[in-house]
């Protein structure tokens, strides 16, 4: 997916504070936001809240460099926080963070678990996935940026643990958490054993050792 995809209309906010903003989703249906970074100064902005919203039904818009379109400018960006309502699906206000194209970015970008259902613990053991992250700090140049991570859950086994050192990352990206060193390499999934599977086992074991005691002391009685 193009990191041009991605485009929304914005207008510069003259008015700022609370009031403001409630007047702003109330009467014109838009929601204020904030564009900064890069060595300019911030900027307020307005959005129509229906553009914003279809564009956030979109999981890789959080993984992409944005376009804002504002005024005959065109500002290069991806989304650093968003903020929704509580109990509504209403977005209410957003936060960009201005790209160089020379400089890296952070972001979060989602993980993808493929092959859950051929995962060896899982076919062979009996084993159920339990997944610890579901996205990843990384940092790369924007062009760089992946819409995803892939994490391939084939040959983990009954009791393994994946940490974010096992996964392949892209060329020119890399994990935020492992450049603080070993000690911050989460685990990411890990294949649980069945609840009760090791006592089923154990019962059945002891089970056959009494059947042969039993056949044991039977044949010394004869």
């Amino acid at each position: 997916m193009s990191a041009d995809q991605f485009e929304l209309n914005c207008s510069v906010r003259t008015e700022s504070g609370k009031g403001a903003s409630r007047r702003l989703r109330r009467l014109n249906n838009a929601i204020p936001a904030i564009l900064y970074g890069g060595n300019k100064d911030p900027m307020a902005l307005t959005i129509a809240h229906d553009d914003i919203l279809h564009a956030t039904e979109n999981e890789a818009f959080f993984s992409h460099v944005i376009t804002l379109n504002i005024g005959k400018d065109k500002e290069k960006a991806v989304i650093k926080a968003l903020q929704r309502h509580p109990a509504k699906p209403f977005v209410m206000h957003a936060d960009f963070l201005r790209v160089d194209e020379k400089q890296a970015i952070t972001v979060k970008v989602p993980l993808h678990f493929i092959n859950e259902d051929k995962c060896v613990g899982v076919k062979l053991g009996s084993g159920s996935i339990r997944k610890t992250l579901n996205e990843l700090e990384i940092s790369c140049l924007p062009n760089s940026l992946p819409e995803y991570i892939e994490v391939d859950m084939l040959k983990v086994e009954l009791g393994q643990t994946l940490h974010i050192s096992d996964i392949d990352l892209p060329e020119g990206v890399t994990s935020v958490a492992l450049s603080h060193g070993e000690d911050s390499d989460l685990s990411i999934a890990q294949v649980q054993a069945p609840r009760g599977g090791g006592d089923s086992l154990d019962a059945a074991d002891a089970s056959e050792d009494d059947t042969a005691a039993d056949e044991s002391g039977d044949s010394a009685n004869r």
